[in-house]
């Protein structure tokens, strides 16, 4: 057994602290996949997940990419922390809502998997509390084609799980009604699903297009979730009030939180008064992987600091009213910072109770403080911002030079790139310049099974490169610098000019260059050709009836 496998085997022991070294950013990713697999191995066949804390949101989405691409066969759950400031006014945009129920949905159900398991969350999200588990559990509800589920019942359960009945479905959390179908926009899915009913038989499950409205792609099952964490219906509704009474007194009709929940109307911000909704105690994502082991970015400590002074600060804010005199805002009565994110005293007793791994670049003592360390023996890559600069050398010749040098070292080498097609430009650029024996790779699989003396090229996005005794990267902005971001615009084509579907109400005039005004009376699927369509149907005086696909 070498050196690596003996330490990945020490991780994924019951050794309760442990700090390892020498893990560049990059190397974080393939551990975290082979840590994984290794406690998976341990787990008699069922997953024993690995919890891991990146200090921000910019890296865990570089975590969650790279996780990709070093474990493909890890399954990954990320959620991500509320785009929002503490006791803020405004609600967490409804992707990042959508991305947090999904990701607690699954780690309820993540320990029985047989699978290895990675939960990727950040140091602002693992320290609010969330829903509890049975809460979760009771808001799912399984859909299949084919089966009897009347559509009375769905749109029950929707608005009970915080759905909007709209005209026509646009953003996460709504849903229409029209006929034999049920529009609705699940969160944490890129595209709106359309279920179609005959009778009280649900017949097919198809994502459709908000622009176009057409149907797509069939699916097999969909799961409905609740549209954010807050708890919908009249239960919810009750506990709210008695709660928020008892918290802060008597309320007078200048409180719009309190009418708005009162009259069952969404509120901008409810979400930060989230356990007042709950029958249940909020939980805490520890309560949801008590048998996780648990591992920490470099510098989370820091994060985890920052983020407590955070809370006290706008907490603070708040109940010394310092907006209200300032710009007149309506009163804010803040909820008690123990009942939405844990204190720093509950935070050691929940990492107490869990076996941890920090993770840092840098080399350390055998032992710091009494806790063992643990070294990969990992470093920053090289740089060639020297031969960038010169006027006389060839970047891309030194960096061949490089390769080769790390080849006759016995190491494993792949270039790291942004994208697709620069990857392919790289490769190019590099073969001209006398690299040999090169393989574009999708995966750490396919780079581990290449030959001796080969080169791999991965889409693979790493600021920076790095080296161990068996393996190097090099990123492409270790070689072309930093990279320039330009945001692309996105072009229309002529034909979807006037495919604004989603801004027309039904009755509203619609004006059609060849057949004048008509009243919009929504969609109805007709069959022509053979096949269904989904048609904007026009009512014209005289009793006419014009329809069209909504590409018109």
């Amino acid at each position: 057994m070498g050196e690596y496998q003996k330490n990945l085997q020490l991780l994924a022991s019951s050794a309760p602290r442990l700090l390892v070294a020498g893990v560049n950013e990059g190397l974080d990713a393939l551990l975290l996949g082979d840590m994984a697999r290794a406690r998976f191995e341990k787990g008699d066949g069922l997953a024993q997940p690995i919890l891991h804390m990146a200090r921000d949101d910019k890296r865990l989405e570089a975590l969650s990419q790279a996780l990709r691409f070093f474990a493909p066969d890890v399954k990954r759950i990320v959620l991500p922390a509320w785009d929002c400031v503490p006791y803020d006014r405004v609600s967490p945009n409804t992707e990042t809502a959508g991305q947090r129920i999904m990701a607690l949905a699954r780690m309820v159900a993540a320990p029985k998997w047989k699978a290895p398991v990675v939960v990727l969350t950040t140091m602002n999200a693992a320290q609010q509390k969330v829903p509890s588990k049975k809460f979760i559990r009771s808001s799912l509800l399984k859909l299949m084609p084919e089966r009897v589920i009347p559509m009375k019942k769905i749109a029950a359960h929707l608005q009970q799980s915080g759905y909007l009945r709209v005209g026509t479905v646009m953003d996460h959390g709504d849903y229409a009604m029209r006929g034999d179908i049920i529009d609705l926009f699940p969160p944490g899915r890129a595209k709106p699903v359309r279920l179609n009913y005959f009778g009280d038989e649900l017949e097919t499950i198809r994502v459709f297009d908000t622009e176009t409205q057409i149907s797509r792609d069939h699916l097999q099952k969909l799961l409905l979730m609740p549209v954010n964490e807050c708890a919908f219906g009249e239960e919810a509704r009750s506990t709210f009030r008695q709660r928020y009474t008892a918290l802060f007194g008597a309320v007078t009709s200048t409180d719009p939180l309190y009418e708005a929940i009162s009259n069952g109307v969404r509120f901008e911000g409810m979400e930060h008064w989230l356990p007042l909704f709950h029958i249940e105690p909020l939980q805490t994502i520890f309560d949801y992987l008590p048998n996780a082991h648990l591992s920490f970015d470099h510098l989370y400590e820091e994060a985890r600091t920052n983020r407590l002074e955070q809370i006290e600060d706008h907490y603070d804010s708040r109940v010394h009213s310092l907006e209200q005199k300032s710009f007149g805002g309506a009163p804010y009565k803040p909820l008690p910072a123990d009942q939405l994110y844990l204190g720093k005293t509950e935070w050691d007793d929940q990492i107490a109770r869990h076996c941890a791994r920090l993770l840092t670049p840098f080399e350390l003592p055998k032992s710091k403080e009494g806790v063992p360390v643990v070294s990969f023996g990992s470093r920053q890559g090289k740089s060639f911002a020297t031969e960038r600069a010169s006027a006389t050398g060839n970047v891309y010749e030194a960096v061949v030079s490089h390769i080769r040098a790390l080849h006759k070292a016995k190491k494993r080498v792949v270039l790291a790139s942004w994208s697709a097609g620069a990857r392919e430009r790289l490769h190019h650029l590099l073969e001209n310049h006398g690299l040999k024996r090169s393989q574009l790779v999708s995966n750490w699989r396919e780079a581990d099974n290449m030959g001796v003396g080969v080169t791999g090229f991965a889409v693979l996005g790493l600021e920076q490169g790095f080296a161990t005794p068996e393996l190097a990267i090099i990123s492409e902005q270790d070689i072309l610098g930093d990279r320039l971001i330009r945001k692309v615009k996105k072009r229309r084509k002529d034909a979807d000019i006037l495919t604004e579907v989603n801004d027309i109400s039904l009755g509203d005039a619609v004006v059609h260059a060849d057949h004048g005004i008509g009243r919009f009376e929504g969609l109805r699927t007709i069959e022509a050709g053979g096949a269904p369509h989904d048609c904007l149907e026009l009512h014209y005086h005289g009793g006419d009836k014009l329809f069209l696909p909504p590409l018109f």
